[in-house]
């Protein structure tokens, strides 16, 4: 698992030669904990963009990060605003169903980075639709978290069909964690909706083996988007 800004940066060159189109990051402390700290965001996409220049480089605010507390997630977020543009994100996560989130997406906002949206639920897909941030959000991740392999399916078409009934704007992706990763990437594929995939979703293959790495991880999920659907 990479964890420092270097192997972070080799593993985002990696994925990005094997068909990635963007990274998204967790960094870290010295101590390999997950960190919203401006100096360890700010390490691992220099690391990142020095690596692989041109692409686009994300981080999470998942509130897990900031222990759980609304108010730590948000100050230490408001201090990215410091940053150089070099070491300053194109891009944050942020899930709707966490405490704070229209806060820190106008925080991210108001310092020129881009906002995606962690729709996953149908309740969420109603909270976007009714927040200040409808519309703001360069990408919407209907993330399919906790749910087993039998009903992704049936969860993510649901999440998606309310988003479209409430007309929220914004590009899809689609993407699943756990059981529902894979099943996630051949629906995206089948819709035509980017997808995300890396060792944060899953640490198996489409055939369960152990993932080697994220590039291995992409190329297997490009094969799986690709291909043709089964059923047709």
């Amino acid at each position: 698992m990479p964890l420092t800004p270097g192997e972070l940066a080799a593993a985002a060159a990696g994925a990005a030669t094997a068909g990635a189109d963007a990274v998204h990051l967790h960094p870290r402390d010295r101590s390999g904990a997950e960190s919203l700290a401006a100096a360890h965001v700010g390490a691992a996409v220099r690391a990142v963009r020095g690596h692989c220049p041109g692409t686009p480089v994300g981080v999470s605010t998942g509130l897990w990060i900031a222990g759980g507390d609304p108010g730590a997630r948000l100050a230490a977020v408001e201090t990215w605003a410091g940053l150089p543009v070099s070491e300053r994100p194109g891009f944050a996560s942020v899930n709707v169903s966490e405490p704070g989130f229209e806060a820190v997406a106008g925080s991210l906002l108001a310092c020129g980075i881009d906002v995606e949206a962690g729709v996953w639920s149908v309740a969420d897909a109603d909270a976007l639709a009714v927040s200040g941030l409808a519309g703001r959000c360069a990408r919407l991740l209907v993330e399919i978290i906790n749910v087993p392999m039998a009903d992704a399916e049936n969860v993510a078409t649901a999440v998606l069909a309310r988003l479209d009934a409430l007309d929220v704007p914004g590009p899809r992706l689609l993407h699943g964690e756990g059981q529902a990763t894979w099943p996630m990437i051949a629906l995206a594929g089948r819709l035509g909706l980017p997808t995300r995939i890396g060792l944060e979703d899953t640490v198996t293959d489409p055939a369960g083996r152990p993932a080697t790495d994220n590039a291995g991880l992409v190329r297997a999920a490009l094969a799986l988007w690709t291909s043709p659907d089964p059923r047709a």
